[in-house]
């Protein structure tokens, strides 16, 4: 099975960066679309941004994370990246690594289509 590490949280003030990594083991090779959600006390799990690269690389984004976030794979890691600049307060959430064995087109931020999920990293933006 498909297992999902994600690392790279922690406390920054608002205008600063992270960058996060999850890194994917087993049969990597199965997962059309990977992702970041986060989700943030009393609120629901938000699609960061996504990206599907084993046809043809395409990119979402959230309209709150564009132009700040930036989400890349190294396919020969089996290792995906969440560059994150300018952060503000509001992005303080739990961030959870996602991927899906679902060929869907544009891969959607929509949680319920994806099948595996890391355990999560803190981000937290003061």
């Amino acid at each position: 099975d498909v297992q999902l590490v994600e690392s790279g949280g922690g406390s920054v003030q608002a205008g600063g960066s992270l960058r996060l990594s999850c890194v994917a083991s087993g049969p990597t090779y199965s997962l059309y679309c990977m992702g970041w959600f986060r989700q943030a006390p009393g609120k629901e799990r938000e699609g960061v941004a996504t990206i599907e690269s084993n046809v043809r690389t395409t990119y979402t984004y959230a309209d709150s994370v564009k132009g700040r976030f930036t989400i890349s794979k190294d396919n020969a890691k089996n290792t995906l990246y969440l560059q994150m600049n300018n952060l503000k307060p509001e992005d303080t959430a739990m961030y959870y690594c996602a991927g899906t064995i679902i060929a869907t087109m544009f891969c959607p931020r929509v949680s319920s289509l994806y099948n595996y999920w890391g355990q999560g990293t803190q981000v937290t933006v003061s």
